[in-house]
């Protein structure tokens, strides 16, 4: 018996659907901990491709439980036409196989309004958020205005959530001037909402009981440690925490449930709208990268910043993050290239610097110091094991875990998720 936390150790985008996939065959509970619908991810199951944004990996395989806890913010809307499209692909979804924590905060059409206008109001300076009102509605949930789930089944609590919620959002629309939102327009939204109760469940609960029957628990985690809200490159974030941390503040158990931390890690750099981004390639060599690697958002469609691949970001990610193991993801992408470049250090204003620095204009300045390596000319798509992958292709992925200080257990070198090298199961180390 195990529990794993499975987070990103970039930026998001790692490929932590296949590695997720793989792992939640294994397991016997799957629990998304935080983020919102704004993260999404691919899985190709026999054939049949499923693009999942906030239900958990679980769901399209069966005889696993799914959980969505406290952590997470719900759009109810989403929510219910994510469970209809996994359902004309055949899969079964019901209150026996998906849970939902019940004081989960929903995302209302006023939190995507706000993160839309927002966002618009910013110009030059928009943060690159997905606008579908994750922020608005972390905002609202610590303002302690947020409506949680289990409020449906009270009109009373409804109604004065309702006038809280409005006090603090029409003022802010007027102030960008749209038009306030009425009362009996949110009343609607959630009523609409209310088929969403049947999932509703103490699931910290659930999950001491699942821990108590010896069951494999697999925590999945949104974005990437660096667009975590307290350790990423801050404004240009996310709105929670998605260091490994937030496992057990987010689904209600104690981080003594959390035995190991798996970190997916791209085998190059990537990053999805503004921020800091010291390795990026805005040259041939970032071109290629985005169409061998088809970079490109789930969710969103947009194309990805692409870039050499930065140890000093991993490495913090790795000790911030408590992260026991590496995934490392699209090897493959990497194949006949002469050279290779790896940043192992940072320069800001003629000074050398192992980590980030906090403040940002002074990541904005930060300057890469790469380290040269000698690339492959054979292929490493498809390699199942050691022996099937160039001795430069070995070396290189050896060099990375003594700069990140951390091993890889699994090494994916296609999307196909039978491409793996597993050097370590996760649930059994």
């Amino acid at each position: 018996m195990g529990s794993v936390v499975v987070v990103g150790s970039q930026w998001g985008d790692e490929g932590k659907g296949k590695i997720v996939d793989w792992l939640s065959e294994r397991a016997e509970v799957i629990v998304r901990y935080q983020g919102g619908h704004n993260a999404g991810h691919t899985l190709v199951i026999d054939g049949v491709t499923y693009k999942l944004s906030l239900l958990p990996s679980g769901v399209v395989r069966p005889g696993k439980l799914s959980i969505i806890g406290n952590g997470v913010v719900l759009d109810p809307r989403a929510f219910l036409t994510e469970v209809d499209a996994m359902r004309a692909k055949g899969v079964e979804i019901s209150p026996a196989t998906l849970k939902i924590a019940e004081n989960v905060p929903l995302i209302l059409s006023v939190h995507r309004e706000l993160d839309q206008l927002r966002e618009a109001a910013s110009g030059a300076a928009a943060i690159g958020t997905t606008g579908r009102g994750i922020g608005p509605t972390y905002e609202d949930k610590v303002g302690r205005r947020a409506v949680r789930l289990a409020d449906l089944n009270d009109r009373e609590t409804i109604d004065g959530r309702i006038d809280r919620l409005l006090a603090h959002h029409n003022a802010l629309r007027v102030g960008f001037g749209a038009e306030p939102v009425s009362a009996e327009t949110i009343r609607e939204e959630l009523e609409a909402a209310r088929p969403v109760l049947e999932y509703a469940d103490p699931t910290w609960r659930t999950l001491r009981e699942a821990r108590n029957a010896g069951r494999n628990i697999l925590f999945e985690g949104a974005q990437g440690a660096m667009l975590d809200i307290d350790h990423g490159t801050f404004p240009f974030v996310t709105s929670s925490n998605t260091v490994a941390g937030s496992a057990a503040a987010g689904s209600g158990v104690g981080p003594s449930s959390l035995d190991r931390t798996l970190g997916i890690t791209k085998a190059y750099t990537t990053r999805v709208g503004n921020g800091p981004f010291p390795t990026e390639q805005k040259n041939e060599i970032g071109q290629l990268l985005g169409e061998r690697g088809a970079e490109f958002g789930t969710v969103t469609g947009r194309k990805r910043r692409c870039g050499w691949f930065d140890a000093v970001m991993v490495r913090q990610a790795v000790q911030t993050g408590g992260i026991d193991r590496l995934a490392l993801t699209k090897l493959d992408v990497l194949d006949g290239l002469d050279e290779l470049k790896i940043c192992v250090a940072y320069d800001v204003d003629g000074e050398r610097m192992d980590r980030l620095p906090v403040e940002t204009a002074r990541q904005s300045r930060v300057q890469p110091v790469y380290e040269t390596i000698k690339g492959w000319s054979a292929s490493t798509r498809g390699a199942r094991s050691w022996g099937e992958l160039p001795a430069e292709a070995v070396k290189y992925v050896r060099h990375v875990e003594e700069l990140v200080g951390a091993p890889v257990a699994m090494l994916s070198t296609s999307p196909e998720r039978d491409d793996t090298i597993l050097v370590e199961d996760p649930f059994h180390i």
